[in-house]
């Protein structure tokens, strides 16, 4: 049987400077509104505890009804915080409060860890946890009974100073009210929407019904914490509407469930992305036993899928005092790689069981795949055989569906395999064409991520080059040992070059060739080589300024040898008229990839107008 306390005893609390309360307000918590998490948490965690004592036989009363009540009296400047949990004895109210961060919780899960393993249901420290309240109180009160029989109900006060008062109190029922007298800086608090605000915010999933308001605002059996096997698609995606109520219905999810070697729920939606990068992160939340911590998750969830959605709960994230911070440790790292394995194994799972619709899905979730490879070598490796290109037709392949599609026309005199691809359909359907009247196909690479996953998926499949389908003429894109014949003599070439050379000494930097090529090909052929572009395309999706400035410091000059516009220049009598030819082939050949603009543009439109 405890001490009972029959008068009012005063004393100092156990601490190692009178100056400790200073230091919880500025230091402990960053953000004085975790005051109310804190209490909270306590109180669910007091009637957890009761719960278990109850399964193990060791409280045989009524339980009633189980729930947390947050009252709020704006005109007495109050807030109460009311549990029928298991209460404490004056004693317990002496070694668990006036001892500070002595942690009430670790010792109950030591004492019953031989029975039941009670982690995933004990939130955590009473003492330090309670002290949070000091952030926005000026005077705290406990009134609190405990379950045992025969208990007498107990009040704590204490004004934020290290002094308190402990005497008897007036309860019926077991159970511990804390009630805050607000602070003036802290009087935010005092309105209804600031603490529903904060309620919603960290107690939205809290395992006991939390009351307020006259309302019950949380979901205490949300899906991550119940079996798979018991939830429907529609279960899911209530449970999605529930986190994002505006969003489309997500893709497809996951849903996680180890407890080893170590405990980790949650469920992760594939959100409909398209081609959006730049869509806002933050959609995970992080969860300690249904309790909000952040949805900051980067440290947990790797970066490619930090698009995804969803709820992710362990009590084994290492957090700080405050719970506000992950601590990087092994088990972040672990749980990091669990899920990267998690997400590999069903999107595979997915594509083997429903190729179909897998595909229909790719568009989407292409995203997540590419940054994936690029970022995340072990999902890398899974993702090579799920990974997906698809080509003008529509048609959708896995890396080596493809290659062994097109080696056979594409593969050049030294034995690589040459993808084409276009980035812009439209701006570069001449070189389309040209390609495919060689009879060779062109994969479309047109999402924001693409210019790096080419650059790096690139090494990662033996004997294949990717080129952009105008990075050069065909002839040299996928070199051949027999190659067309040009019908002009070799003085004829080094004339006709010398000529583009003379008229566009003015334009930008030409590497200038002469080439065979099919007469029904462009007379002048301008293409950006392979490696600036990349350049280029990677530093515009990373929103930086390319080492080559907004124009390339470069552009390849392909004179056609066999076409008749060649002819003709070499045959012009009058210089004028060969200059003429000449830049109005060049002015073809820019305005094929998008160059052409402004005064030379319309220059261009005019001189042909004028030739109608």
């Amino acid at each position: 049987m405890e001490a009972t306390t029959s008068a009012a005893e005063k004393g100092q609390l156990s601490i190692h400077t009178d100056n400790i309360f200073p230091i919880i307000k500025k230091f402990l918590y960053s953000d004085h509104e975790i005051f109310l998490r804190e209490l909270v948490s306590n109180a669910v965690d007091a009637t957890q505890k009761l719960k278990k004592l109850a399964g193990f036989g060791e409280f045989n009363g009524e339980l009633g009804e189980l729930k947390v009540t947050v009252k709020l009296d704006a005109e007495a400047k109050t807030i109460t915080i009311s549990d029928r949990g298991i209460g404490m004895t004056a004693d317990e109210i002496k070694k668990y409060i006036n001892q500070i961060a002595f942690s009430g919780a670790a010792e109950f899960v030591e004492k019953y860890k031989e029975k039941e393993d009670t982690r995933g249901n004990i939130i955590g420290n009473f003492g330090l946890g309670f002290y949070s309240s000091f952030m926005v109180a000026r005077e705290v009160e406990i009134i609190t009974k405990s379950f045992q029989e025969g208990a007498e109900a107990v009040r704590w006060t204490c004004d934020g100073s290290t002094e308190f008062s402990i005497e008897p109190a007036q309860k019926e029922d077991r159970g511990t009210d804390i009630i805050l007298h607000i602070a003036e800086d802290s009087e935010e608090f005092l309105m209804k929407y600031r603490l529903n605000e904060i309620l919603e915010k960290y107690g939205k999933f809290l395992p006991v019904e939390i009351e307020f308001d006259e309302k019950i605002i949380n979901n205490p059996n949300p899906i991550w914490t119940k079996q798979p096997s018991e939830l429907k698609d529609e279960d899911y995606i209530a449970f999605y509407k529930e986190l994002h109520p505006m969003s489309e219905d997500p893709l497809f999810w996951i849903h996680l469930n180890v407890d080893y070697p170590f405990n980790l729920t949650g469920v992760l939606y594939f959100p409909k992305l398209k081609n959006d990068f730049s869509i806002k992160k933050e959609k995970i939340q992080l969860y300690s036993r249904q309790v909000f911590i952040t949805d900051e998750v980067k440290d947990v969830v790797p970066d490619f899928l930090q698009l995804l959605h969803g709820v992710i709960d362990s009590p084994d994230i290492p957090l700080n005092v405050s719970r506000s911070y992950l601590q990087s440790d092994s088990n972040v790292k672990k749980i990091n790689g669990y899920i990267t394995r998690k997400v590999a194994d069903k999107l595979s799972e997915i594509f083997r069981n429903d190729r179909e619709g897998f595909e229909k899905k790719f568009d989407d979730i292409g995203l997540f795949v590419k940054y994936g490879m690029i970022s995340d070598d072990k999902f890398g490796e899974k993702a090579k055989e799920f990974c997906l290109v698809k080509n003008l037709a529509g048609k959708h392949f896995t890396f080596e569906e493809y290659t062994e599609k097109v080696k056979e026309n594409q593969t050049d005199k030294g034995g690589t395999v040459v993808w084409l691809y276009a980035s812009d359909v439209q701006k570069q359907d001449t070189y389309i064409q040209s390609a495919q009247k060689r009879g060779y196909d062109v994969l479309i690479f047109d999402s924001v991520i693409d210019p790096h996953f080419i650059n790096g998926i690139e090494y990662k499949i033996e004997k294949t080059s990717i080129k952009r389908v105008d990075a050069d003429t065909l002839d040299k894109l996928i070199e051949k040992e027999i190659k067309l014949e040009s019908v002009l003599s070799k003085d004829d070439e080094e004339r006709a070059k010398k000529l583009f050379e003379e008229t566009l000494g003015g334009a930008p930097k030409l590497t200038i060739t002469v080439e065979a090529m099919p007469t029904d090909e462009m007379p002048v052929v301008i293409t950006i080589p392979e490696f600036i572009r990349r350049m280029n395309d990677m530093a515009a999706t990373s929103g930086q300024k390319s080492m080559f400035g907004d124009m390339p410091t470069m552009l390849n000059l392909a004179i056609n040898a066999n076409h008749p516009v060649t002819q003709k220049v070499l045959n012009a009598t009058d210089p004028s008229d060969a200059s003429a030819l000449i830049r109005h082939a060049y002015n073809l050949a820019l305005l094929s990839q998008g160059m052409l603009s402004g005064s030379d543009l319309t220059a261009f439109v005019q001189q042909a107008v004028s030739r109608l």
